[in-house]
C-alpha cells in the first residue's frame, strides 16, 4: 500500500464526537523500554483545542473546549533503539518491508484502472529528496520519491543504515506498525486531543510548545526547515534532516520534540469537519467515527501531529501545536514516526 500512495500522500500532507474506546487490560511496560523512554504523567484538565489565532488551516477551527483525564505519554519520540528491541522480541516485519499483492493494490484503485507494474508491488517507502532549485510548492511529487528497499533500518533505501543512530526517531513506520509496537510495549497511541494537550506544555492560548516567539527567532527551539524549501536548508538549528531525540529544550511538561523533527501518528481518524461537530466541553474525545478528507475522499486517513524537519514558514508550518495533518494508515515516510501514551488506572 505504500507503493500505491506515493502520489496521493503528497496531497494529504499539504461524525459525532465520542470518547475513546475502553482499553484492554494493560500489560507491564518492558524494562528496556521504560529505561529508554520514560513516560511523563500529564495531569488531567480542560483546554481550548484548535488554532489560537487566524494563522491556522480551516480544519483547526472552531476552537473548542476539551476535557482530558490524566494520562502518561512518552518523554520523546520512539527511537530506533526502542523499535529494534520490539523487532528483536517479536520478529515483527513492518509494512515497508512487505511486498503487496496485485489484488490488494487493485482494490485501492478506481474501477477500470490498469494493472500495476510488478515493481510497484515490491517493498519500499517514501523518501524525501530535496531539489536543487525553487519549485512549485503545490506539487509535492517534486520532493518525494518511492524508494524500493527503504524501511526503518534503511531510511534512504538499500545501502543506507541506522548504525550509530539509536537515539534518532524511528521512521518509515505505518500506523499499523506503530499500533503493533504500542501493544507490545504495554501502551497505546495518544488521541489527537491528548497529543495537543501534552504539546501545549500547560501553556494557555500559545501557538508553540514554548510560547509565542517564532521558531526562526532567537535560539533554535525545534528541528524545522530554515531557508527556502525544498532546495536550501541553512541548518541554523544544527540539522539538515532528522535529529536525535532531546536535541532541543523540553516543553512545560518535560516533553521533547513536540514541534518539528518527525510527524507523529495519533489514534484518531481524520475528518476535515470534525471540529464543527465535536461538542464543546467533550470529555476525552477520540476523533470521528467516519474518516473523511475532501481532497481525497476515497482514502481514509489517520491524524498525524507535530510537524517535521521539513516544515517552514514557506511550507506547511506544522510545528504549531494546533496544526493537523493526515495520511493513510499504510503510509510510511522519512519524516513520520510516533510516540506512545498510557492510561492512568
Amino acid at each position: 500500500m505504500m507503493k500505491l500512495y506515493s502520489t496521493v500522500i503528497g496531497i494529504s500532507l499539504l461524525a459525532a464526537c465520542h470518547t475513546a474506546a475502553p482499553e484492554q487490560q494493560q500489560v507491564a511496560v518492558p524494562p528496556v523500554i521504560a529505561q529508554l523512554n520514560p513516560m511523563v504523567l500529564i495531569p488531567g484538565g480542560e483546554y481550548e483545542m484548535g488554532a489560537d489565532d487566524n494563522t491556522g488551516m480551516p480544519d483547526e477551527y472552531p476552537r473548542h473546549a476539551v476535557k482530558i483525564d490524566s494520562f502518561w505519554i512518552d518523554e520523546h519520540e520512539v527511537t530506533n533503539a526502542e523499535f529494534r528491541a520490539f523487532v528483536k522480541a517479536t520478529g515483527y516485519i513492518t509494512t515497508a518491508e512487505r511486498p503487496i499483492s496485485k489484488e490488494e493494490y487493485m482494490r485501492s484503485l478506481p474501477p477500470g484502472s490498469p494493472e500495476p507494474d510488478s515493481s510497484m508491488l515490491l517493498p519500499g517507502s517514501l523518501v524525501f529528496t530535496p531539489t536543487d532549485h525553487a519549485v512549485d510548492l503545490n506539487n509535492v511529487g517534486q520532493w518525494w520519491r518511492f524508494e524500493l528497499g527503504a524501511d526503518w533500518q534503511h531510511p534512504e533505501g538499500p545501502g543506507s543504515d541506522i548504525n550509530g543512530k539509536d537515539q534518532f526517531p524511528v521512521i518509515h513506520v505505518s500506523w499499523e506498525d506503530a499500533q503493533a509496537y504500542a501493544k507490545w510495549a504495554g501502551k497505546r497511541l495518544p488521541t489527537e486531543a491528548e497529543w495537543e494537550f501534552a504539546a501545549r506544555g500547560n501553556l494557555k492560548g500559545q501557538p508553540f510548545p514554548w510560547g509565542t516567539e517564532l521558531p526562526q527567532v532567537g535560539k533554535a527551539k525545534a528541528n524545522i526547515w530554515s531557508g527556502h524549501f525544498p532546495y536550501e536548508n541553512t541548518e541554523s538549528d544544527g540539522f539538515y534532516n532528522i535529529a536525535p531525540v532531546k536535541s532541543f529544550a523540553a516543553n512545560g511538561y518535560k516533553l521533547y520534540d513536540m514541534s518539528g523533527n518527525v510527524w507523529e501518528w495519533t489514534a484518531d481518524w481524520y475528518a476535515s469537519n470534525y471540529y464543527n461537530e465535536v461538542q464543546p466541553g467533550a470529555a476525552n474525545p477520540g476523533g470521528p467515527d467516519t474518516p473523511y478528507d475532501p481532497a481525497d475522499p476515497n482514502s481514509p486517513k489517520r491524524v498525524i501531529r507535530g510537524g517535521s524537519f521539513m516544515c517552514s514558514d514557506e511550507y506547511c508550518r506544522g510545528y504549531r501545536v494546533s496544526a493537523r495533518m493526515k495520511t493513510t494508515p499504510e503510509s510510511g515516510l522519512s519524516n513520520l514516526g510516533f510516540r506512545c501514551a498510557r492510561s492512568v488506572r
